[in-house]
């Protein structure tokens, strides 16, 4: 997290689609999200507000 946002390695939960995610990019206040886990579409969400962070980069298995 940064700025108590979601940022780049952040699993998310996308409000708007009802999504589980990682963050994998951000840039221009798009946040590009990929599916967490069995491979899938990208997508992009401009509304960090309706992400919520579930497991920071930092508490991350990795």
């Amino acid at each position: 997290m940064r700025d108590g946002k979601a940022w780049v390695g952040d699993e998310i939960f996308d409000e708007d689609t009802q999504r589980a995610g990682i963050v994998t990019d951000v840039s221009g206040g798009r946040y590009l999200l990929r599916p967490t886990a069995g491979g899938g579409p990208e997508w992009v969400s401009i509304n960090s507000d309706r992400l919520t962070v579930t497991v920071p980069l930092d508490q991350a298995a990795l």
